[in-house]
C-alpha cells in the first residue's frame, strides 16, 4: 500500500485528506477486484492530465496521495502525459513505495510532441521487466522502381508522440505492452491524421506479433486513442489489424464526463493466454475526491488562485473549479481489465491427455 508517512492527522486539513483517502479506498474496494498473488493480473491505462505542467497551478500535495491510492490497486499501469519535469513522477513513486518500479520514455521533441513522456508503473513483487524496451519507430515503405527494379525506401510520418513498448513477465505469461497517446488533431470524430496514426500503428504491431523472432507473441496495445465512439473509423482502424477488445471494455466511455471512448485496451495474443475474466471498468474518482459540490469547491477556493477568487459569477466559478480539478486528478478516468495469468490447471490437465506413440518412418501405427 502507499506510504502515508507524510500525512498529518493533527490539522483539520490533514484529517480531511485522511477521510478522503478512506472514502476513495471504500469506492475502490467496491468497484475493483482484489489483487491476487498469482492467479490474475490487474492491468490499467491512465492519461494523467499534464503530469505535471503547472497549468492551473501545481497539483496540491493531497492529489498525489489520491493518484497513488488508485494506481496501487492495480499490478501494472500504462501512464500517458508524463511531462518533461519529472518531479511529479518522482513524488508519486516515493508515495507508492519501494516495490513500485517505472519505465518511461524521453520527451518527444517538436510542438506536436507536447513535451510528453509515456511510462509503465508496475509492482515488482508481481511483475518482472523482461528486458525488452523501445520507443516505437515506424519503418519506411518499401517499393520497386519500375524502370531499374531497385528497392525504394519511402519514409513514413512518425506518430506525433512516440509510443513506448516494453516486455514483462508475470507468473506463466510473458507479454509486450505498447502504450500510445494518439494525436487529437481537430475536434471531430474522424480526424484524418488521427485515423492514419492508428492505422499505421496497428498494422505495424500486427506484423510484430507475426514475427517468429518476436520476444513475445502476446501483445497488448493500450492508452489514449482519442476515439470518440466505437463505430468510428478510428476504432475500425484498430479492429482491422485484428486487435481484439473484450466485450466488457467496448462500452466504457473514459473521459471525465463519460461521453467519449478515448482510452482503449486491445489484444493480439496467443489462444488461451491473457484471457479476460470478464471484469473490467473505468474508475470515476470524482465520486470520492474533488467532488462537484459546494462543499468541495469551497474547500479548494484558496488553492485555485486569483482568477477564481476574482470571479463574481457563481456559475463561472463552478466551471472554473470543474476544469481545475481535472488538473489535480485528470480529465481521463483510469480504464482497467482483469486478466488470467495462472494456467497451471490447464498445463496439468494437458499432461494427462494420451499421447500418440512415436513410430519409426515406414512403419504402421499400432491399432
Amino acid at each position: 500500500m502507499p506510504s502515508y508517512a507524510g500525512l498529518n492527522a493533527t490539522t483539520d486539513e490533514g484529517k480531511r485528506i485522511i477521510r478522503n483517502i478512506l472514502t476513495l479506498r471504500k469506492q475502490l474496494d467496491a468497484e475493483v477486484p482484489a489483487r491476487t498473488f498469482q492467479e490474475t493480473l490487474l492491468l490499467a491505462t491512465w492519461n494523467i492530465r499534464e503530469f505535471d505542467s503547472g497549468k492551473y497551478g501545481a497539483r496540491v500535495p493531497e492529489s498525489f496521495y489520491y493518484i497513488a491510492e488508485i494506481i496501487d490497486r492495480f499490478d501494472l499501469v500504462a501512464v500517458q502525459e508524463i511531462r518533461e519535469d519529472l518531479k511529479a513522477l518522482d513524488k508519486l513513486m516515493e508515495i507508492l513505495g519501494e516495490y513500485w518500479k517505472v519505465i518511461f520514455t524521453d520527451v518527444t521533441q517538436g510542438k506536436r510532441g507536447n513535451g510528453e513522456r509515456m511510462g509503465f508503473l508496475y509492482d515488482s513483487r508481481k511483475i518482472s521487466f523482461g528486458g525488452l524496451a523501445s520507443q516505437l519507430v515506424l519503418p519506411p515503405v518499401e517499393s520497386k522502381d519500375e524502370k531499374t527494379g531497385e528497392t525504394i525506401y519511402v519514409p513514413v510520418s512518425q506518430l506525433a508522440r512516440t509510443p513506448l513498448m516494453a516486455g514483462f513477465v508475470s507468473n506463466w505469461t510473458r507479454f509486450v505492452l505498447a502504450t500510445v497517446h494518439i494525436l487529437y488533431g481537430e475536434a471531430k470524430a474522424e480526424d484524418p491524421e488521427r485515423v492514419k496514426e492508428i492505422h499505421h500503428l496497428a498494422q505495424f504491431l500486427k506484423g510484430r506479433t507475426e514475427d517468429p523472432y518476436a520476444w513475445a507473441r502476446n501483445l497488448i496495445l493500450l492508452g489514449d486513442f482519442n476515439i470518440f465512439a466505437p463505430e468510428d473509423a478510428t476504432m475500425k482502424a484498430l479492429l482491422e489489424a485484428e486487435f481484439v477488445i473484450p466485450p466488457e471494455l467496448q462500452k466504457l466511455p473514459s473521459n471525465a464526463p463519460q461521453t467519449k471512448f478515448y482510452d482503449q485496451i486491445a489484444f493480439r495474443v496467443r489462444p488461451g493466454r491473457l484471457d479476460s475474466t470478464g471484469k473490467a471498468g473505468v474508475f470515476n474518482f470524482f465520486k470520492s475526491v474533488f467532488r462537484l459540490n459546494d462543499e468541495d469547491e469551497a474547500t479548494y477556493s484558496g488553492d485555485m488562485g486569483k482568477k477564481y477568487q476574482a470571479e463574481k459569477d457563481p456559475k463561472k466559478k463552478r466551471t472554473y473549479y470543474q476544469q481545475w480539478r481535472t488538473f489535480q486528478m485528470s480529465d481521463h478516468l483510469p480504464m482497467w481489465v482483469e486478466l488470467q495469468i495462472d494456467y497451471s490447471d490447464e498445463f496439468l490437465k494437458d499432461k494427462l491427455k494420451p499421447t500418440e506413440p512415436v513410430v519409426a518412418p515406414g512403419k504402421r501405427k499400432p491399432r
